[in-house]
């Protein structure tokens, strides 16, 4: 299922580090997080869905490069926000 304007300003409120930030990379990948999860339950239903599972393969390519810069620039914000998102096992 798609995010919502609510829980989109729930999840930059959450990860933002100033008020006015709405576009760090703490944040893009949050929301690209949250995205990436609602299509995983759209594939569960609609195996068949070729089309979409590009654009999920270009997201996750996406917060694969913003989490790659965020190490390369700040590793204790990667390792907090990896934690805190849950992305590694």
């Amino acid at each position: 299922m798609a995010v919502t304007t609510q829980q989109k300003a729930e999840i930059i409120k959450e990860h933002q580090h100033t008020p006015a930030d709405t576009g760090s990379s703490e944040v893009q990948i949050a929301l690209l997080t949250a995205r990436i999860n609602g299509l995983s339950d759209h594939f569960k239903a609609n195996t068949k869905d070729h089309h979409s599972r590009r654009g999920l393969l270009r997201m996750v390519s996406r917060r694969r490069k913003l989490l790659d810069y965020l190490k390369r620039t700040n590793d204790t914000s990667y390792r907090s926000l990896i934690a805190k998102l849950g992305l590694r096992k």
